[in-house]
């Protein structure tokens, strides 16, 4: 099915994140493409972003996990028989299932084609099972195919492997910001000049490994004292207290001088190519890890535990600087350090892993799996 289509996107905000920003690409290039984008979410930063690159962004409250998004089912079925979509592409489990419920009154012949996208390692009830009930299921690694096969019921001929990507154009091999960008920084964090820069991308959150890698950068600095660590991404309201707790640890490892958190920041791709190292330590498994990848492509090392998604982009990638995972605490600090003071060769320009595949094969999808329902 060539013909221009209509695809609606649904996800709870368009605040931050992997998810979101997924979003915006593929509306931009479903736009570049001649065909028609509708993201449906509670709103956020990023609409502003979405409209500019041609798509259209609906407000509706979808984002609650509550039984009280369920009173959003009737206006989004609404929604769906008014503009007709030729697809649906669910991202996130609430606004999954309203759209399942909104979806299972239609007549099958005004239901567009269902699809979902899994980008993480739900937990295993009926709750996340929504996400593979779709017509389609795309799934963002290996692991991540693995993970549905082994949890759900969820035929393997309803799961696409497409793997996230960047734009080569955005993310050019060894990219880094001007003066400019260099003074400012200087002049916001002082205690930043002249140091090594050891960064942790990604929101405040305990599945991030914070807590390793502040060990990590009081163990580093017996070996190397300019090792600075950094810490790039905001708080939600509802993790202010663990960020407290983060800043609580760093001032018990005598690391006040020696760590700073940026909060939120919408330079990320400079501070990844401004960085000496960067670190991926999740304490669970992650479904890509695209940071990773995006600092790889800029020709900075990275250091990622050998673990989930990550592990896949670094092994295509860059698997020089992949780290074993040790249940002791201890253990897994201390292989952290010792791969640290092993020479880490330079990084190659990423190969694969891009933009345009990843839209181009969503785009193929909808198009194959339309057209075998016009042939059934």
């Amino acid at each position: 099915m060539k013909r221009p289509l209509r695809v609606m996107q649904l996800l709870p905000e368009l605040e931050s994140g992997g998810v979101e920003r997924g979003t915006l690409e593929l509306s931009a290039a479903l736009v570049a493409a001649g065909h028609e984008s509708i993201v449906v979410s509670h709103g956020g930063r990023l609409v502003t972003e979405l409209e500019g690159a041609g798509g259209r962004h609906i407000t509706l409250p979808i984002h609650r996990k509550a039984l009280s998004s369920l009173w959003q089912v009737r206006p989004l079925r609404r929604l769906i028989q008014t503009l007709q979509p030729d697809v649906v592409h669910v991202r996130s489990r609430v606004p999954a299932w309203l759209t399942w419920l909104a979806l299972r009154k239609l007549p099958l012949a005004q239901r567009p084609l269902h699809v979902s996208t899994v980008h993480g390692f739900y937990s295993v009830n009926a709750y996340s099972a929504i996400m593979t009930r779709a017509d389609a299921v795309i799934a963002v690694s290996d692991s991540v195919v693995s993970y549905i096969l082994d949890n759900y019921d969820c035929p393997s001929d309803r799961i696409t492997r497409i793997y996230r990507g960047i734009s080569p154009a955005a993310y050019p091999h060894g990219w880094q910001p001007d003066a400019g960008w260099y003074n400012e920084i200087a002049q916001a964090y002082p205690e930043l000049v002249g140091k090594t820069w050891y960064t942790l991308p990604g929101r405040i959150t305990r599945l991030k490994g914070h807590e390793l890698f502040l060990q990590l950068i009081a163990a580093q600095r017996k070996h190397d004292p300019r090792v600075h660590g950094v810490i790039v991404g905001g708080a939600h309201a509802k993790k202010q207290a663990y960020l407290a707790e983060l800043k609580a640890l760093t001032q018990q490892l005598g690391l006040t001088d020696h760590v700073t958190f940026t909060g939120q920041r919408g330079d990320m791709r400079s501070w990844l190519a401004a960085s000496h190292r960067v670190f991926s330590l999740s304490t669970q498994p992650e479904t890509f890890g695209r940071t990773v990848l995006e600092a790889l492509a800029l020709g900075t090392p990275v250091l990622g535990l050998d673990q989930g998604g990550v592990g896949e982009v670094m092994q295509m990638a860059y698997p020089s600087g992949l780290v074993p995972v040790v249940a002791d605490a201890q253990k897994q600090l201390e292989c952290l350090v010792t791969r640290l003071n092993e020479p880490l060769p330079p990084v190659a320009p990423v190969q694969g892993l891009t933009l345009q595949a990843m839209t181009d094969q969503t785009i193929a999808l909808y198009q194959a799996k339309l057209q075998a329902r016009l042939n059934k």
